[in-house]
């Protein structure tokens, strides 16, 4: 992508209504752009990063055997009232009516629209077990959005719902979903903590929250320090070994771990002094079992081997694109701007023509951006006329991992200089050289 033909809207200014850093640098880079109080249009910048989150998502969504789906946004209030949430659940649903005066909600969550899905075609124990899941806009309207797209009205959730025949099959289908959240997680650059936690509206009686360690931590969390040097699930992980998942769940549950709101004094202070972690947490992730909360008044039923009909069991677990990408800044960031692990970031690297209309520094710049193109590599080439000072600022501000600099000097014998946007190292190196250390 050449920088010349891109919509990167960069403030030179940090914005007055920004708290956090990650809010800050979301609205400078020009990644977001606030419409009303608490929703947000996802600029072009913004939008890679949050495309390459969600494909890491769904790539462990259905490595661990989950099935993809769409459902709407706009729900029938009718499903809810079958469930006996649409008066529990509160100010935060939108409830609206269509021109025929139908009830309707947009919806903040999908338990009861996707239970209907599943009794409407599932029957027979044979097709459990089963789990579908989703990534699309939900909406509550809360009291006091804030911090930018970390707690804000609309956002983007992965939302995953599983049945199975019996408890013992539910609770196998919830260590899945712990296992593949840690890899999610880890493939995102974050160190996710799970913890037990209260299950709030969705109902049940098993809940852990993913949480990151930070500053700007809406909740304190208390944990053990052990947890940072645990292993995360392989990519081999077999997700169907009931003695594998239950040894994962049981690694990293078997230490304290626990919100605020869960947060047991004495069992913390039993921890020795040194051991202790008590610290502020951002949640980028929340499981749940429920058991038949839904199924049962909502009439999910399958034919058991027994010949008799069973009332499913179901858990649901979600992930906030939306809110992960602020929290991977606060994980990662310095007083220049973002520093996007590789993983995530918008691009792979970006090209610094320092002397845009210098014949030698054009064609060693168009000569990398077409060989790092066709390699397969994603490159923002900066080919504007901006002074060499802001191109480096804006470079630093966008947190692209690897800056290659083609400046007169260098270029006259035949180099180009990488810079490492995470540890600042550079290196000079010749054109074929740098282009074979980028490819290799």
């Amino acid at each position: 992508m050449r920088l010349s033909r891109f919509f990167m809207p960069i403030l030179k200014e940090n914005p007055k209504e920004a708290e956090i850093v990650s809010h800050r640098l979301m609205l400078r880079s020009g990644m977001v752009r606030q419409q009303s109080q608490g929703i947000y249009s996802w600029l072009p910048m913004g939008k890679r990063v949050l495309d390459k989150v969600n494909k890491i998502i769904r790539e462990e969504q259905n490595r661990s055997g989950a099935i993809e789906l769409l459902m709407p946004t706009l729900q029938s209030a009718e499903l809810w009232q079958e469930s006996g949430r649409y008066d529990a659940y509160g100010k935060e649903m939108l409830r609206i009516k269509d021109r025929q005066e139908r009830p309707m909600l947009y919806g903040p969550t999908n338990e009861e629209m996707v239970t209907d899905i599943f009794r409407s075609y599932v029957k027979s124990y044979k097709n459990l077990p089963l789990n579908l899941y989703h990534i699309q806009l939900k909406f509550r309207d809360e009291i006091r959005p804030r911090f930018g797209t970390m707690r804000s009205r609309e956002f983007l959730m992965k939302d995953a719902y599983s049945f199975d025949l019996t408890k013992e099959g539910a609770e196998h289908s919830y260590r899945k979903m712990f296992a593949a959240y840690l890899r999610t997680f880890s493939r995102l650059g974050l160190r996710a903590i799970p913890m037990r936690a209260d299950t709030g509206p969705i109902g049940g009686n098993l809940s852990h929250e993913f949480i990151i360690l930070a500053d700007t931590g809406e909740s304190e969390v208390f944990c053990h320090k052990d947890f940072v040097d645990f292993d995360i699930p392989a990519e081999d992980t077999d997700f169907d070994n009931v003695a594998g998942m239950q040894s994962i769940f049981d690694k990293w549950t078997s230490v304290y771990a626990a919100t605020s709101e869960m947060h047991d004094e004495a069992a913390f202070n039993a921890i020795p002094e040194g051991d202790r972690l008590s610290a502020r947490g951002i949640e980028v992730g929340h499981i749940f079992y429920f058991g038949t909360k839904y199924s049962e008044p909502m009439g999910a039923k399958v034919q058991g081997p027994d010949g008799k009909e069973h009332v499913v069991h179901m858990g649901s677990y979600g992930i906030g694109p939306t809110r992960l990408v602020p929290a991977i800044i606060e994980a990662s960031h310095d007083e220049n701007g973002i520093i996007w692990p590789a993983s995530v970031a918008p691009f792979d690297s970006v090209i610094i023509n320092m002397k845009a209309g210098d014949e030698a520094c054009d064609a060693a710049s168009e000569r990398l951006y077409a060989a790092l193109g066709n390699a397969g590599q994603d490159v923002l080439y900066d080919d504007t006329d901006d002074r060499a000072g802001t191109k480096f600022a804006a470079a630093d501000l966008i947190g692209v991992p690897v800056q290659v600099i083609v400046g007169p000097r260098s270029i006259a014998n035949g180099e180009v200089e990488l810079k490492d946007r995470k540890t600042g190292a550079r290196e000079t190196l010749t054109v074929e050289a740098a282009l074979n250390k980028l490819t290799g």
